[in-house]
């Protein structure tokens, strides 16, 4: 799915390097500051562009940021709730002698935490979601990132999706069995997907570097490379945008 979006996009054919660079740029500053008011309007800019670049609808943005919220939830969690001698300002709940609470100051770095984190995610679904993955390592090799890390991260980007397409269709296979019927046939369904998944993984890898090996690899794996020339008025947008978010962030650092 998130490869036939990004090839799909309107801003496919804009410069990866002008994508990489204002998303890097964007989620740079939002983990800096740490804001809730610079996290809502990036999470909203990026929420925007998506669903105009995949011409998606609003619950396809929301599915995809609900997919993160577990381990932000977790993680605010074990910020806001303190186990203490005596209630706290915010909220209290007395047990067995002591205090579960949340104090008001925990409870604003727990949304603030939630909001950022969010947001540094929404950057990320920005380039993945209009960048296809060879642009993407394009953008590293001018970087001048080592070309073993390069080579795993396209081995491993391709696999993720081989696997789960692998486990989609054994997990349809057993549904059509009545696999999930009780929750220890599901347990039993689960450590058969697992085992089988893993076999074929080892084949389709052994499968994968016979392919390679037929086909002249000789220690990299080269792409074709497209020359996306840059405007200057995406310049100019992007440079303003930044600027915008920049102020935002000193005027929190001054008031400070």
């Amino acid at each position: 799915m998130i490869d036939s979006v990004a090839y799909s996009s309107k801003f496919r054919y804009k410069s990866p390097c002008l994508k990489f660079s204002f998303a890097m740029t964007t989620l740079i500053l939002c983990v800096i500051d740490r804001s809730i008011i610079l996290s809502l309007l990036v999470l909203t800019l990026m929420g925007a562009l998506i669903i105009y670049s995949s011409r998606a609808s609003l619950h396809f943005f929301m599915h995809l940021i609900s997919i993160p919220i577990l381990f932000v939830v977790i993680s605010t969690i074990t910020i806001m709730v303190n186990i203490s001698e005596s209630p706290l300002s915010g909220f209290a709940i007395p047990v067995f002698g002591k205090f579960i609470t949340i104090s008001r100051k925990g409870f604003y770095d727990g949304i603030t935490l939630m909001l950022t984190a969010l947001s540094s995610v929404s950057c990320l679904y920005f380039l993945s979601l209009t960048t296809p993955i060879t642009d993407i390592l394009i953008v590293l090799k001018s970087l001048h990132c080592p070309a073993i890390i390069i080579e795993l991260v396209m081995l491993i980007y391709r696999f993720i999706f081989i696997l789960l397409n692998l486990a989609h269709s054994i997990s349809t296979s057993q549904k059509s069995r009545l696999g999930n019927l009780n929750f220890f046939t599901s347990l039993r369904s689960m450590a058969a997907l697992t085992s089988v998944l893993l076999i074929r993984a080892l084949n389709y890898s052994s499968s994968l570097y016979d392919a390679m090996e037929s086909r002249c690899y000789d220690g990299t794996i080269y792409a074709l490379q497209e020359t996306q020339r840059v405007k200057k008025n995406e310049v100019i947008t992007v440079v303003l945008i930044e600027f915008i978010f920049l102020c935002i962030c000193i005027r929190k650092w001054w008031w400070y």
